[in-house]
């Protein structure tokens, strides 16, 4: 059995996988002001809940967007399962051409989300993640990487909304009744939901037009349940892509 772990801006997500399968899957808050103590037992509190016996736990994978966490969360893999992680970055192979300005500057996440995607649906390849911030990169037609767009998440925008206002109240991010609201809070849960849908769907097409051909799309992230469905595009939800990147990129290095 393998850990994977993707540390991102608001929650660490944790996987156990199995041959191909996933046997677990857990969202913690990510927070930079926790020791790996306290990390360790929040580890220890969902292996207990789920039932898991951390000896049958040979190897770990690690990637991550929060540096300040990277050592933290390597020394609790280590003091929990007793195995050293492989953590994504620099010297790691992942089989993926990144045709990019600086491909040292390419997140960890973005390579990860892209090994999977390519492993699993092919090129060319539109891969949206949705978290803290939204994310949209492109793999063309020959399978390599060669960029894409960082835009802030739903939530950071609607959050931004709400404290930069004087009378908009705080809600949640769900869809309202009508595109067209009839009061304050329809009129704000559609702007979010159907805004950010039609942000999706005028990206994609650009994306398709410079190109010259039209790419599938595949979505992953904590908000693609609520944004993808009001989407015009055919979008693929996948929400272990990331796992699998992972998984498919400790397969290559182990």
């Amino acid at each position: 059995m393998v850990l994977a772990i993707d540390i991102g801006n608001t929650n660490i997500v944790i996987g156990i996988f199995e041959n191909d399968a996933f046997s677990f899957k857990e969202r913690i808050s990510t927070d930079t002001s926790k020791t790996d103590l306290e990390y360790v037992v929040e580890f220890q509190a969902l292996l207990n809940l789920y039932d898991i016996d951390k000896k049958k736990i040979d190897g770990a994978v690690i990637s991550s967007v929060v540096p300040p966490l990277n050592n933290v969360i390597n020394s609790v893999v280590y003091k929990v399962f007793g195995v050293k992680a492989l953590m994504v970055g620099p010297g790691i192979k992942t089989g993926l051409n990144l045709a990019v300005d600086n491909p040292a500057s390419v997140g960890a996440d973005l390579i990860v989300d892209s090994v999977a995607g390519l492993k699993d649906y092919g090129a060319p390849l539109i891969l949206i993640d949705m978290g803290t911030a939204t994310t949209v990169t492109v793999v063309d037609k020959y399978g390599s990487f060669i960029g894409g767009m960082i835009l802030p998440g739903a939530r950071v925008s609607l959050d931004s909304l709400v404290n930069r206002t004087s009378q908009l109240p705080t809600i949640s991010i769900e869809p309202s009744k009508n595109v067209v609201g009839k009061n304050t809070v329809d009129c704000m849960k559609s702007g979010i939901v159907n805004g950010q849908a039609a942000m999706l769907d005028g990206l994609i097409d650009k994306i398709n037009t410079e190109l010259g051909y039209s790419c599938k799309v595949v979505a992953a992230g904590g908000l693609v349940s609520c944004i993808v469905p009001h989407c015009s595009h055919e979008i693929i939800i996948d929400d272990e892509l990331t796992l699998r990147g992972l998984k498919y990129i400790y397969e290559k290095n182990k």
